[in-house]
């Protein structure tokens, strides 16, 4: 984990991370939004909690990168996103495929195993 490139991580839609990686930037990336939104809560802010709207708006773009870049992991289109749209099913599925199966071993569509095998 300390080689890596949170720019990449976080604003590129190309190539594929790891579990270890999806799950550190999703930590991230929910962390700040989901502790302004307690705050603005705990203090009754308004303006806390639209800043912490904000946040979570400006938080979709990283988001989407880690997730494309984790369904890339698993030698799927990036447009395997869009599964989390169908109500139940599609975030259940997306949770588990993209933050606990394993990755292809080896090369793939989209680039070299992160983990170096292969």
């Amino acid at each position: 984990m300390n080689d890596v490139d949170w720019g990449s991580l976080l604003f590129s839609f190309e190539g594929r991370i790891n579990r270890a990686k999806f799950w550190a930037g999703i930590v991230v990336i929910w962390v700040v939004p989901w502790f302004l939104t307690v705050m603005a809560v705990a203090m009754r802010s308004t303006g806390m909690l639209w800043a912490a709207i904000v946040v979570y708006l400006i938080t979709i773009w990283p988001s989407l990168a880690i997730h494309v870049k984790r369904w890339h992991d698993r030698d799927k289109s990036g447009w395997w996103v869009l599964i989390a749209l169908i109500p139940l099913v599609g975030p259940i599925w997306s949770f588990v495929e993209t933050g606990f199966l394993p990755g292809t071993v080896g090369y793939n569509h989209y680039g070299r195993d992160p983990l170096g095998f292969g």
